[in-house]
């Protein structure tokens, strides 16, 4: 036996199937509270911290273990009563058993231990979040998996990690209209066009807008769906406020939601949403935020800095969202993104808003953009780099530009902590100082943690 494998040896006298009671002290992202039992760290979804339950062991690993809740045994007076009958079991959220005032401080938390701890920022003033007027019905999108093991395939999400479905008959967390869509494709599924669409299709992606009730939906199939298009018209007779049905297919993974090609199977392939004065035309699939209530917020705190107008760029842009809001304040933006169809949509909404001499839009990779010195003139020239990247974070090639340019201000819209304390731990290695961090509560109810935060060049005289 060699070294590696004496320390991968449990030290525990834990075993799969033993039960035991166990108090718990944290929270994770992903809904598992931790405890500690002879030194082992155990997780189980279900307790919250401050809270004693006896659970099951499932599996033991070299330094962890994963239990399932038997029974609570002492209950914290942050738990909140779940609203939804799947809750637990669905792996759209995580947090619906912590009251929200408690879910909020709980986020606060999340991103302070990141940027201690993973960006080296100790005595960082977190600012408290913004939370929502009402956490719930907030997401104007969903992604409906078809599962095809039953006879008749049946629509749900997928289970907590897992990618088994957990059948639903409507979601209090996507907007009302979307969750009515929910129950009646349910009522439709067994229907004969409605039954052949379903046995194609891998997803269902629907859209909805606030400002006019409108919505989309795209059936995503591996190739192009004869089925999708006899369906087309019942859908948009069945679905009140659907103004259009699109076939989503070219699937670039077996797991892709949607596909790389669209074509139009009825009515339009976009609706038309409003935040603040701006006009947004969006389809299912678009690089859009879920959330249009918490962007209109972030508008609000925008808005002072704003007065003095410059020079934006604007990375990872999506349909531009963003990127019109500075527009409209009378900025001259420069917009990135590696979706050529965000573009797209991003040029097309300039137009319809009539920002389109504000505006230029480039389709491509950041860091491709960077190595190639496309940026390095737009960077020199902004006064204000805004970066709203994917969880992975920005590239390093990407901050090392910025910083190089001397850009005297950035505004980092994050929505993982750990990858945004990696990014502003190097940031502030190269003289940005940390002015403000805001979290925005852009996804109630979840794990997620979206924070705004805002920097300053410590070096300004470096630029001349």
């Amino acid at each position: 036996m060699t070294t590696r494998d004496i320390a991968l040896k449990p030290r525990t006298t834990l075993r799969a199937g033993a039960e035991l009671e166990v108090e718990f002290s944290d929270l994770l992202a992903n809904g598992q509270a931790v405890g500690r039992v002879d030194g082992m760290v155990v997780f189980c979804f279900g307790p919250l911290p401050q809270e004693r339950a006896r659970v099951r062991i499932a599996a033991v690993k070299p330094r962890y273990a994963v239990a399932e809740m038997v029974e609570l045994r002492t209950t914290s007076p942050q738990r909140a009563q779940p609203f939804c009958p799947v809750f637990g079991t669905c792996g759209g959220c995580q947090v619906q058993h912590l009251e929200y005032a408690s879910q909020l401080a709980w986020k606060r938390e999340v991103l302070r231990n990141a940027l201690q701890r993973i960006g080296g920022l100790e005595g960082t003033e977190i600012r408290e979040p913004v939370g929502m007027r009402d956490p719930r019905a907030y997401r104007n999108k969903m992604s409906l998996v078809v599962d095809h093991h039953a006879t008749s395939p049946t629509i749900g999400f997928y289970r907590q990690r897992s990618h088994d479905v957990v059948p639903i008959d409507g979601c209090p967390i996507v907007t009302p209209q979307l969750s009515a869509y929910v129950a009646r494709l349910g009522e439709l599924r067994a229907a004969g066009e409605i039954d052949a669409l379903l046995r194609d299709a891998r997803h269902l992606v629907a859209r909805g807008a606030r400002a006019t009730g409108q919505a989309v939906l795209t059936v995503t199939t591996p190739e192009q769906s004869p089925a999708a298009q006899r369906a087309a018209g019942e859908l948009m007779t069945a679905l009140p406020g659907l103004v259009g049905v699109t076939n989503s297919f070219d699937l670039g993974s077996q797991n892709a939601i949607v596909g790389r090609r669209h074509r139009v199977l009825a009515g339009e392939a976009e609706i038309e949403e409003v935040i603040g004065d701006l006009r947004y035309r969006v389809s299912a699939g678009s690089f859009f935020q879920v959330n249009v209530e918490m962007v209109g917020r972030i508008f609000e705190f925008m808005e002072p800095r704003l007065k003095n107008p410059g020079n934006v760029v604007d990375l990872y842009c999506g349909a531009g969202t963003f990127a019109l809001y500075f527009a409209r304040h009378g900025c001259h933006v420069f917009g990135v993104e590696e979706n050529a169809q965000a573009i797209a949509e991003a040029q097309a909404n300039a137009r319809l808003n009539d920002l389109q001499d504000y505006t230029r839009f480039q389709t491509g990779r950041v860091e491709e953009l960077v190595a190639g010195g496309a940026l390095q003139t737009f960077l020199r020239e902004a006064e204000l780099v805004f970066l709203d990247p994917p969880r992975k974070g920005c590239d390093q090639a990407a901050l090392e530009a910025i910083a190089e340019a001397g850009v005297p201000e950035i505004w980092y819209l994050s929505c993982d902590p750990a990858t945004l304390a990696r990014d502003l731990r190097l940031l502030a290695a190269k003289a940005y100082r940390l002015r403000i961090v805001q979290p925005f509560d852009m996804f109630p109810q979840t794990g997620h943690v979206e924070a705004l935060v805002q920097l300053e060049y410590s070096d300004a005289g470096r630029r001349y």
